[in-house]
């Protein structure tokens, strides 16, 4: 509101620091014109040879009550010390004058008009003041109520604006302390309205992640309490020493040992998610030929797909294919998306791990022929625990953050990941990376 004020003052002030030059110009401007108009009827009158003299006199007077001073130039000569020699020399040729001189530090507006045989009259007239008396009281009034306009102007539309905004303040504070319905109107003008916008998208963008954070924590809860449940119920079966014989004992450690990895797995899910949230998340990027990596990574794989019957192929170009990446992190992606390929693939379906270019991407695919994704499965794939919660009792699932963690990873990359349909009728993942020029 201040500020607001302050810009109308300012307004003002700079209005009036126009306005006052323009209209003393304008003052002057009238003043000359009425001067010559005067200076012409007073050479009319004294053009006139009958009864000069007299007539001067008169007219001498009369002009010096209204604040007019009248010479007489005879010859080129002036009969006052104040008309300029110039002036007096240009009436006794005949010239009309309008200009202006000094009189004893005073500034004189001078009309010369000739009157015929190298003679004519000069006026003088003092230049007007600062303004003429006629026009401050009119400029000071429009002045006036141009600063109270501005300054209702401005407190209406501080109070306008500052409504909305503290609104907002307030809502903000509302969503920090844990409110997430908070909404605020959407109304004009364009900013303020915007803003609401932006704060009603932000309130509803929080209220669903929170939402998708408690349905995870639910899903991770209930993972790691059934392990821990056998874990448990074996451990206490051992310490009790209620177990039948030697085989019973083996198998219920098989168990435990089973059961732990599985939380190994979700607790190192969990904590490369936490750390891909972090900025100082460790990513080396070196020149890497993905043909090779590729290659090996089909060599390590090939042992797990002979023992769980499936048939593994491997597709790459016949050069190679330069990337810059971290290698280690590329190859945990493929890895994962290996390990679910392998999850659900039954025995005998094939999983392929192929490499393809189209001149400025290099495409990773790992596909599968299992059961393959559903298109709406597809727009949530890599959500974390979303394809879990659905497919969790309905075919083998893992921990649930293994698609999370690799689109984390791949973005840190540089690159991206999609999900589709294979050709082999199950899922293909592709991660796309810029070739090296």
């Amino acid at each position: 509101m201040l500020v607001t004020c302050a810009v109308a003052v300012i307004s003002v002030l700079v209005t009036a620091a126009v306005a006052v030059p323009l209209a003393r110009a304008a003052g002057a401007r009238a003043e000359r014109r009425g001067l010559g108009q005067q200076a012409d009827v007073v050479a009319a009158l004294v053009a006139k040879r009958t009864e000069r003299p007299v007539r001067t006199a008169v007219l001498v007077r009369r002009l010096r009550a209204a604040g007019v001073e009248l010479a007489v130039v005879t010859h080129g000569t002036a009969d006052r010390d104040w008309v300029p020699s110039r002036v007096a020399r240009r009436l006794g040729r005949g010239e009309a004058v309008d200009t202006s001189a000094r009189r004893g530090g005073r500034r004189l507006l001078l009309a010369g008009r000739p009157t015929g045989a190298g003679e004519g009259v000069v006026l003088a007239q003092p230049v007007p003041r600062l303004l003429p008396g006629a026009a401050v009281l009119p400029l000071a009034l429009a002045l006036v109520a141009g600063l109270i306009a501005g300054l209702l102007a401005g407190v209406l539309l501080a109070r306008r604006l500052s409504g909305p905004i503290r609104r907002a303040a307030g809502a903000a504070r509302r969503m920090s302390a844990g409110d997430r319905s908070v909404r605020l109107p959407v109304e004009d003008p364009a900013e303020v309205a915007e803003l609401s916008s932006a704060l009603n998208q932000l309130a509803g963008a929080l209220a669903a992640s929170e939402g998708r954070q408690r349905e995870f924590l639910l899903s991770v809860s209930h993972e790691l309490r059934t392990p821990l449940t056998a874990i448990r119920g074996y451990g206490e079966a051992l310490a009790d020493g209620v177990l039948p014989d030697e085989a019973a004992v083996r198998s219920a450690g098989a168990t435990v040992l089973a059961e732990s990895a599985r939380l190994d797995r979700l607790v190192t899910d969990l904590l490369a998610l936490a750390r891909l949230a972090a900025q100082d998340f460790p990513i080396e990027l070196v020149d890497v030929d993905l043909v090779d990596l590729v290659t090996a990574a089909a060599a390590a794989w090939v042992p797990r797909c002979r023992t769980s019957g499936l048939e593994l192929r491997t597709e790459v170009p016949p050069g190679p294919v330069g990337v810059r990446t971290d290698p280690g992190r590329l190859r945990q992606v493929l890895d994962g998306l290996m390990e679910n390929a392998l999850r659900v693939v039954p025995a005998g379906g094939p999983v392929v791990l192929a490499l393809r270019t189209d001149g400025r991407s290099a495409v990773l695919e790992v596909r599968d022929g299992g059961p393959g994704l559903s298109d709406d499965d597809l727009a949530t794939a890599f959500e974390r625990g979303r394809l879990y919660r659905k497919y969790r009792g309905v075919r083998r699932v893992g921990t649930g953050l293994g698609l999370a963690l690799a689109a984390r990873l791949v973005a840190r990359l540089g690159g991206r990941i999609a999900a589709g349909h294979a050709a082999e009728g199950g899922a293909a993942f592709t991660v796309t990376l810029p070739i090296l020029t």
